[in-house]
């Protein structure tokens, strides 16, 4: 790591600060030229340290930049995690108060709900489809505290920004359908996402690492690394198969899955 205590703690405390006010702070990649993912992650760990002070549950996890447009996008190879807590859970077509996001945007996933716990370096896949209780539709809810781009030399963000930011998460809404994690071939598990009734996106869940369990997988392994484990009753969003979709203020979104079920919200 090239960080110190301290400067890992300035981090998380400006990103803190930055949702609570609803402002972006600047890069932190080019505040801090020389951070790594582990630097990373380590003001993730942090910031979920200020979080829980202030009374937040963890609920889940989540993994983000799973598909290969999205990894070209930001020059990585790797998929990221962040959490999810308590208070950014939303009801199936529930309104999001005005002011309640930065600049919110969308994306469709299989939501992975656990029935047992999941730890260690060397999880399989038949290890997480024994640990999985159910899956589901669900919409996450991204924001970002850090500027997309930085105005002065017009960077933008890249892996270590991300993950910093608990990689994007904002918010999560869980369709009302409930299936056996075998019920479907979830790699043809697909949604039909709309905006105001136009549609946005489409996908599949192949695009997920060709499989979500694959997701799931991989953040067990990764979270291993770091001393973590997925606990049983969290929720796991397994990674998006669109392109993110943007949420000005007005914005009504469903995302229909056909037989696997539908997601909505608005945006006041």
């Amino acid at each position: 790591m090239s960080l110190d205590r301290e400067d890992v703690r300035a981090a998380a405390e400006r990103l803190f600060d930055a949702e609570k006010m609803g402002k972006q702070i600047g890069l932190l990649s080019l505040a801090y030229p020389g951070m790594t993912m582990d630097d990373a992650y380590a003001v993730q760990t942090e910031l979920m340290r200020l979080k829980a002070g202030g009374g937040r549950k963890v609920i889940g996890w989540k993994i983000g930049l799973t598909s290969k447009a999205m990894q070209y996008a930001l020059n990585i190879s790797t998929p990221d995690s962040g959490v999810l807590f308590d208070d950014m859970a939303f009801d199936n077509d529930a309104t999001v108060p005005k002011g309640r996001f930065i600049q919110p945007r969308i994306e469709a996933e299989i939501a992975f709900v656990m029935k047992a716990p999941l730890a260690g370096g060397d999880v399989t896949r038949d290890d997480v489809l024994a640990a999985t209780d159910h899956v589901a539709p669900s919409i996450e809810i991204l924001d970002t505290r850090i500027l997309r781009a930085d105005p002065e030399t017009g960077k933008t963000r890249t892996i270590v920004d991300t993950i910093s930011d608990n990689a994007a998460n904002a918010g999560i809404v869980l369709g009302n359908k409930r299936h056996a994690v075998n019920a479907f071939d979830l790699r043809w598990v697909g949604s039909i996402v709309s905006r105001n009734r136009a549609v946005e996106e489409t996908g599949l869940g192949a695009g997920v690492l060709n499989d979500p369990v694959e997701g799931i997988v991989w953040l067990a392994r990764r979270m291993a690394q770091y001393g973590q484990r997925i606990e049983a009753g969290q929720v796991i969003l397994s990674g998006s198969f669109i392109r993110p979709v943007e949420c000005p203020a007005g914005s009504v979104i469903e995302a229909d899955f056909g037989a696997f079920g539908r997601v909505g919200c608005r945006f006041e």
